[in-house]
């Protein structure tokens, strides 16, 4: 089934069901009125949602209204937790290939992973929102998954069990930031803005032979301001699945219900700079940072720039027949303005 957050009832949103052709869709409060609320009791309201999405499907759903993306947030608006992995060890080569060094023996059996901010994600059709167009802002299109309850030391096995849904998600950095950060030896924090994530998200079973062993096997499609950037499939070259990827997370801590994983920036192993791009007949990229590696790599000094004001990202994934599964993330560069609540006279 695919569920979705709107942009109505408060701070988490309203939950609606929607249906598998993102026509129509049902809000459903006397099942749950949130996601979290029927992440948190998946077991009993899961069956009830599908019920309501048979009937959308069919058509029979006595409360359907048309379903519109630019209306949502991200299927969870905040979480109690999300953490991104990098489970494509090709992206890390690259990077550390850009800078002359050696990939640590242990990265190809313990995955990366960072603990991001997770009290306000933007919804799928926000803008990308900045300070300074100087930090350098990159998009990262990856795929994640939702978790329900995960006990500490969890099997692989019990990890893929825990998995209830899968959205898109673009992870932005801010490239410029990051060296200094990492330099301090503790971490991102202000090189990690918040997240967007797709307008859906779906149960695994609705991707069919598409899921296979807790990866996506698909390509993930990335345009930049109109113009194919990427189509890297994201099954392939995937060194840690999102099992282990959530048993990695779940080493020393309970998961709690609603925590989301992140795959990292999905990249495939290609050629050389001159044929990894769409327009050379390569799969593109997924993030700005990678192809100017490959520029550092063969050329001396990145060429291609970071994103600037105007600039628009959209990351979709679509189904063997050419349609979309999670909807689209949409996103334009802006300025970031404050906010300003104004008082009642």
């Amino acid at each position: 089934m695919k569920l979705a957050t709107l942009k109505t009832g408060g701070r988490d949103g309203t939950l609606v069901v929607v249906s598998r052709d993102l026509v129509t869709c049902q809000a459903v409060p006397k099942i749950a009125p949130t996601l979290q609320c029927a992440l948190d009791h998946w077991d009993e309201v899961a069956p009830q949602l599908r019920a309501v999405y048979e009937r959308l499907n069919r058509g029979t759903a006595d409360k359907a209204e048309s379903f519109l993306e630019e209306e949502c947030h991200s299927p969870l608006p905040r979480a109690y937790q999300w953490c991104d992995g990098s489970a494509y060890i090709n992206h890390v080569e690259l990077v550390r290939k850009a800078r002359g060094a050696e990939v640590p023996e242990s990265f190809y059996s313990d995955p990366l992973m960072y603990q991001g901010g997770s009290d306000s994600f933007v919804g799928p059709c926000d803008p990308i929102a900045v300070l300074s167009e100087e930090w350098g802002v990159d998009l990262e299109a990856e795929v994640a998954v939702v978790t329900g309850d995960v006990p500490m030391g969890a099997t692989v096995e019990e990890a893929a069990s825990a998995i209830r849904l899968v959205m898109l998600v673009n992870d932005v950095s801010l490239r410029n930031l990051i060296p200094n950060e990492l330099a301090k030896g503790f971490g991102f924090y202000q090189s990690k803005p918040a997240s967007a994530f797709s307008p859906v998200a779906v149960t695994p079973d609705e991707l069919g032979d598409a899921w296979v062993d807790s990866k996506l096997h698909l390509p993930l499609l990335v345009t930049l301001n109109d113009s194919p950037f990427g189509r890297p499939n994201a099954g392939e070259d995937m060194t840690f699945s999102f099992a282990q990827l959530i048993a990695h997370a779940a080493r020393t801590r309970e998961l709690g219900a609603g925590s989301i994983v992140g795959s990292g920036t999905v990249s495939n192993k290609q050629g050389s700079l001159h044929g990894s791009s769409i327009e050379n007949g390569g799969v593109g990229y997924c993030c700005l940072a990678e192809v100017r590696m490959y520029e550092t790599i063969e050329q001396g000094k990145p060429a291609t720039p970071f994103l600037r004001y105007g600039d628009t990202v959209r990351i979709e994934m679509v189904d063997k027949e050419g349609a979309s599964i999670f909807g689209a993330i949409d996103q334009e560069v802006m300025h970031y303005h404050r906010k300003v609540e104004r008082k009642p006279a």
